[in-house]
């Protein structure tokens, strides 16, 4: 009996790890999973194909926002901000609300109109406002991102890439404005002529353990995207999909979408420390010819246990280095990679104080050792 129970144990253990292990399985055309501590990407479907982003390009608006303007300043509403299509506020041309007041109602639910006041309050035009934007894209180091409106409304060449937005969404979490804004679940306000009463819009929060964000969107175009972002413990994950249907089962496909690719995340990944081992290096002018380095920290990295095998170390380090030497002083860096790709970077530095050897050193040792044979 209890040989037929460990077996059913062990059936159960493998099949639940294979499930696990198992890749997402997803509707979007376009999706990307990253470590939001370093950009690294955990998992991807087709995640540097340009695409239509729709309303996550809010995203971005909302951080240019809190990086260069006073979110308690004031803003008068023009006509061409009341013309933006639906979704919107409703604002009215000449009302006054403070740009906090509409990054709520941008980042909740998506308003339209709220997006070009803040552009035109912030850039001056809604032209300057997404050169601004696009220098910043480029700032985070997206690779394929060009943004025509501050809306996501379809337009020109206005697009992006999974992988672009995974970068500045993890970006944007860091922002602790944006958090509070973002993970609101409900706000009333009032303007100069109306008041307002905000639900947020993003399921996630409400439905997935840790979710901390972040921006839903939709146009013909783009179809149904959403970026999303959890932490649990010291893990966090950015997961975005682009175009993952159209009408009701796209935008019920986003949420099962950006649930399948976080749980895989989760399951499969988590945080090691990893440190190198000790170096040795030769030393010129001292009494020892070589000494030992050792790396100053550990690098913690997100990844599956099954990769712990592929991390190695590239030592920069000079042939020799020259006494005087102090403890704890960097003489080089040591390069750590997984498989191929570099995932960090850490302080060689010196293990022991080595003191400078010179002629009077010499002799000071010979007539010390003498003093001890003469007494």
């Amino acid at each position: 009996m209890f040989k037929k129970w460990v077996f059913v144990f062990c059936m159960f253990f493998t099949v639940n790890c294979w499930a696990s292990e198992k890749e997402p399985d997803v509707n979007a055309l376009s999706a990307v999973l990253i470590d939001a501590d370093t950009g690294r990407v955990l998992w991807g479907k087709n995640e540097n194909e340009p695409m239509a982003m729709a309303s996550t390009t809010k995203i971005m608006t909302a951080i240019v926002t809190l990086e260069n303007a006073d979110i308690n300043e004031k803003v008068t509403v023009s006509k061409n901000a009341t013309l933006a299509p639906q979704v919107k506020m409703n604002l009215q041309e000449g009302e006054e609300l403070t740009l906090e007041q509409l990054l709520y109602a941008l980042l909740m639910q998506s308003s339209n109109d709220a997006a070009v006041a803040i552009a035109e309050k912030v850039g001056g035009s809604v032209e300057n406002f997404c050169a601004m934007m696009n220098k910043k894209a480029k700032e985070l180091g997206c690779k394929d991102t060009e943004f025509v409106t501050p809306n996501g409304l379809d337009k020109g060449n206005h697009h992006s890439t999974a992988y672009d937005m995974a970068i500045i969404g993890a970006y944007a979490i860091r922002n602790e404005e944006f958090i509070r804004i973002s993970n609101t679940k409900n706000i009333s306000f009032t303007s100069n002529k109306k008041n307002y009463s905000i639900v947020n819009k993003n399921q996630l929060l409400n439905s997935y353990e840790g979710a901390i964000g972040i921006k839903t969107g939709f146009t013909g175009k783009a179809g149904h995207c959403f970026v999303g972002a959890a932490k649990r413990g010291d893990v966090t994950l950015v997961s975005v999909v682009l175009a993952s249907g159209w009408g009701t089962a796209g935008k019920a496909n986003k949420w099962t979408d950006t649930r399948e690719i976080l749980n895989y995340g989760f399951d499969n990944y988590k945080k090691y420390s990893i440190i190198g081992d000790k170096a040795d290096i030769c030393v010129d002018k001292a009494k020892v010819s070589k000494t030992a380095l050792k790396y100053e920290n550990s690098i913690e990295l997100l990844m599956k246990e099954s990769e712990r095998d592929n991390i190695t170390f590239k030592n920069n380090l000079p042939e020799m280095i020259e006494a005087p030497v102090r403890k704890g002083e960097k003489i080089g860096t040591g390069e750590v990679y997984l498989g191929d790709l570099k995932v960090g970077q850490v302080n060689l530095i010196a293990t022991e104080n080595i003191e400078k050897h010179s002629l009077g050193n010499s002799f000071d040792k010979i007539i010390k050792e003498w003093l001890k044979f003469v007494c």
